[in-house]
């Protein structure tokens, strides 16, 4: 397998490289195998924090 980019199959639920599945079915591109094994926690951390600054900023 290459040395990366790495994607994450939304589709397959893997790890693929730059030859994987069609983009739309994919999140990344990611510098390593590592960062997109953990794809999925990094969008759900994200969106949290971004929900919790979308109420903070609706509050003040």
């Amino acid at each position: 397998m290459s040395g990366g980019p790495w994607f994450f199959c939304l589709k397959h639920h893997t790890v693929e490289p730059r030859d994987g599945c069609a983009e739309r079915h994919r999140l990344g591109p990611y510098d390593t195998r590592e960062a997109a094994e953990h794809a999925l926690q990094s969008v759900r951390e994200r969106e949290e924090r971004l929900t919790a600054e979308d109420r903070k900023w609706e509050d003040d």
